[in-house]
């Protein structure tokens, strides 16, 4: 047997940890539960093995195996690998994101007694010590009592000294601050299966109530009612179904407990049923639209050809909006559920899981599972399992749906590739797209990234032939593209003589749209009323406390509990304030709300057209699944005619009723410091034009901007995507940028300004006195959000032509890095970074 297991722990060190085996010897890929650092941790156990430490080493025993079996499948095993190795990420943090199972691990903190404390308890001196605190004399008896509850040795949790005590909270944090008691975290499993309660009417399921009074004449009229009630229903009802309809009728909680007791209703416990969300008739609706045209049936049959091959073979399927890429995946899945093989589709944003998960459940039925963060953890739990047993072959999520214990997966599907959602921002910080690819090669699965706007490492893969690139580029039933009007925004003002928030070619459109009984929507890509607050007297701008960033204005809306009042946000952070009468640094009352949000936008728009039912999509008004269910259904439903919002409302939705988009302000990302700057623009403009047009009625799309003459705006207004990506990536190839170098960024950081300076220009002397050819080192430099959540940022960009060159600078700068003390969580390692803040 085995004597020792390495251990993976969600920690950020880069490393793992070897504990002796204490009974049952793990397998690789299963949970254990192992001491650290005070701490009871979930780890993986990574490795089996004989080899003994070193001299000296003290080897603490894992404390319980959790699992039976592996849970992570070799393949999995592998992919963590992979990605730690890719990413410079430690390998327990990897994988504690590949399990999300924390619904079946109960964490709590439990209390143990200290030397000290027993010091105190022997020497009979607490009540001493404790007459010399400025502890009340109650209190004073109460950590007396603790001592002596805890003497045996043994934890005990603080529901359990609370009891037996009376001690709080407050007292025996005072305690372990006095070394009297140790505190420690504690994990043990628990279960996760999310049971419901069925009330069952017993031996009565046929009669009726008279029958049962006859039989029963000892049952008043509430109780009568109640088996009434259940034999309507034929003897079975969901309990909290019931309790709902005696609350309607006046009957009190207690007669259906009387029941129970009396031995004429039982209570059976039975598995809780999913609720997907958003299966309705959108879903129904698309569920049998099965006939392919000519360009669609040729992308499925390259895709099914594929499949059939069983082998790994990566697509890029180049679709323009409304081409109708989404009637390709659902094919190409029924291909592989056909060959036996499960199927895995990858949608960047939350929101758009619900009409998705709706036609999935349409066409496939009981084989369908979810995954994403905004699933309850028993939720995700329930669906994880149910694909790790093989009764879901198919998978819809956000990016860590790629991690999905998928049986015999044959196909992956990332649709909108190209959105910058599928970066992970905390570590590991890996993108799901990348990811998709390496688990399909792992898996020896076909893979498909789709996007009318794919990006730009992604189109290069496929000039250099490493995915087979298929094209749409025509709509479904020949529908034109919308056509799209520019409107000069500097030109408007030198007419007018003001700086107008819409055109006045863009309220014409959205007044002809409404009048014409059609839909429209407007793209504000800002949250809030106003993004900047600013002194007219000395400049200053109102800033976060916690982050180097302007705080943002938001207006009060009636009947918004959740929001109530005017206030300042930062939308990094979180961190609200109440808006200022004068200026914090000169006292000054002139203060000014420059820019416009969606906010702002949905108020001018209501001033404008009055009668139109106009709704806005944003952070502020989505704030769960359930809130874009209830949009989109209005949306669908004609309820809403003007929708304004954000780029969420540029993602993936089909509004067969929408004719005409306004785009206004978007075109600002174009001077930021952002080599891909030119591309989110693209991207952003050409996707949210998709949106008009999709139905029978053709679409209309104005974009207002102060960069006419920019290439990424007439190339939108050209709908030339092969066009643009010509261009930019001539501009790329000059600069040594993605696609044509590998990039990382590594940010310093620390709540200690000096901290952050001094551990940068230590860095920055070993880039510069280590010899580099291969790599460029750019920096230190304040980050562009210097300090964010009350932390301190300076970071250097690193660029080199091979991945291997850079990976290995990168892992030597974090062995001097540990070297000269500087903690690991202190450096962020950001490889093929997305965003450079």
């Amino acid at each position: 047997m085995p004597l020792y297991c390495d251990v993976a722990l969600p920690v950020p060190l880069d490393q793992v940890f070897t504990y002796a085996v204490n009974g049952v010897v793990p397998v690789v890929g299963a949970r254990v539960l192992a001491p650290f650092s005070g701490q009871r941790l979930m780890g993986v156990a990574v490795r089996v093995h004989d080899d003994a430490p070193p001299d000296g080493v003290g080897i603490k025993p894992l404390q319980q195996v959790l699992d039976d079996a592996a849970l992570l499948p070799d393949e999995l095993m592998e992919l963590a690998r992979w990605i730690a190795a890719y990413y410079v990420a430690p390998l327990g943090e990897v994988l504690r994101g590949m399990l999300p199972l924390s619904a079946e691990v109960k964490r709590h903190f439990v209390y143990r007694i200290a030397e000290a404390g027993r010091k105190v308890l022997y020497d009979g001196a607490a009540k001493g010590a404790s007459r010399r605190s400025r502890l009340s004399a109650e209190d004073q008896n109460c950590e007396y009592a603790v001592l002596n509850y805890l003497e045996d040795g043994e934890a005990a949790k603080m529901s359990a000294l609370r009891s037996a005590t009376g001690a709080n909270k407050a007292l025996l944090e005072g305690m372990v601050r006095k070394k009297w008691l140790v505190r420690e975290a504690v994990a043990e499993e628990r279960d996760a299966r999310r049971l419901e309660k069925i009330a069952v009417l017993v031996e009565t399921k046929q009669e009726g109530a008279e029958a049962v009074g006859r039989r029963l004449p000892k049952l008043n009229e509430n109780q009568l009612a109640v088996m009434a009630e259940l034999a309507a229903v034929g003897g079975r009802m969901r309990v909290r179904d019931l309790r709902m309809t005696l609350e309607r009728v006046g009957i009190p909680d207690s007669t259906l407990g009387t029941l129970v007791k009396r031995g004429l209703i039982a209570m059976e416990e039975t598995a809780e049923e999913f609720h997907f969300g958003g299966v309705s008739a959108e879903g129904k609706k698309h569920a049998h639209e099965h006939t392919l045209n000519e360009a669609q049936t040729e992308a499925l049959a390259t895709i099914a050809t594929a499949i059939a091959k069983d082998g790994f073979a990566p697509h890029l399927l180049y679709g323009v909006t409304g081409s109708g890429k989404t009637a390709v995946y659902f094919a190409a899945m029924r291909r592989a559920l056909d060959a036996g093989k499960s199927a895995l589709l990858m949608v960047p944003e939350i929101g758009l899981t619900p009409a998705m998960t709706g036609q999935l459940v349409a066409a496939f039925g009981d084989e369908v599972a979810l995954l994403h963060s905004q699933l309850t953890p028993d939720e995700r739990a329930e669906q994880w399992h149910r694909i790790r047993r093989g009764d879901a072959r198919v998978v819809v999520g956000t990016r860590s749906a790629v991690f999905a214990p998928m049986v015999k997966l044959g196909l992956v599907i990332v649709d909108e590739e190209h959105d910058g959602s599928y970066k992970q921002e905390e570590t590991p910080r890996y993108h799901g797209r990348d990811v998709a690819v390496m688990r399909a090669k792992l898996n020896e699965a076909v893979v498909v990234l789709g996007s009318a706007t794919p990006s730009l490492e992604s189109w290069a893969n496929a000039d250099k032939g490493r995915y087979v690139r298929v094209e749409m580029r025509s709509r479904v039933a020949d529908r034109p593209l919308p056509a799209v009007e520019l409107v000069d925004m500097r030109a408007e003002f030198r007419e007018t003589g003001q700086e107008q928030l819409f055109s006045r070619r863009l309220i014409e459109e959205t007044q002809a749209t409404l009048e014409r009984g059609e839909q429209a929507i407007i793209l504000l890509n800002r949250r809030g009323y106003s993004f900047v607050v600013m002194c007219r007297s000395c400049g200053e701008k109102v800033e976060c406390e916690n982050c180097a960033i302007s705080m943002t204005y938001h207006k009060p809306v009636t009947g918004d509990v959740a929001q109530p009042g005017q206030r300042l946000e930062c939308h990094y952070c979180g961190f609200r304030r109440g808006v200022p009468k004068t200026c914090p640094k000169c006292g000054s009352e002139h203060l000014y709300f420059l820019g416009a949000g969606s906010q702002q936008g949905e108020e001018r728009l209501q001033e404008l057209f009055p009668g139109a039912r106009i709704g806005r999509m944003d952070r502020d008004t989505v704030r769960g699944r359930a809130d874009m269910e209830r949009l989109l259904a209005r949306l669908h439903a004609g309820e809403i005619n003007l929708l304004v919002g954000t780029q969420m409302i540029a993602k993936g939705h089909d509004i067969h009723g929408v004719t005409f988009v306004g785009v206004v302000g978007a075109d600002f990302a174009l001077g930021l410091p952002d080599f891909r700057a030119a591309e989110r623009v693209f991207q952003l403009l050409t996707q949210v034009s998709g949106r008009a047009g999709r139905g029978e009625l053709p679409g209309k799309v104005l974009v207002q901007t102060y960069h006419q003459d920019h290439y990424a705006i007439q190339f939108v207004a050209k709908h030339d995507y092969p066009g643009f990506v010509a261009k930019e990536l001539n501009y790329r190839r000059w600069m040594h940028y993605p696609p044509f170098a590998v990039l990382a960024n590594v940010v310093v950081q620390s709540e200690r300004l000096e901290e952050a300076t001094g551990w940068s220009s230590v860095l920055g002397k070993w880039f510069q006195q280590t010899h580099l050819d291969k790599v460029r080192v750019l920096g230190p430099a304040a980050a562009p959000i210097v300090r964010l959540k009350r932390i301190y940022r300076y970071h250097f960009v690193l660029k080199a032509e091979q991945r291997q060159a850079l990976g290995g600078v990168l892992r030597a700068m974090l062995r001097f890095a540990e070297a000269q003390n500087i903690p690991r969580r202190n450096l962020v390692v950001d490889v093929d970074a997305v965003h450079l803040m």
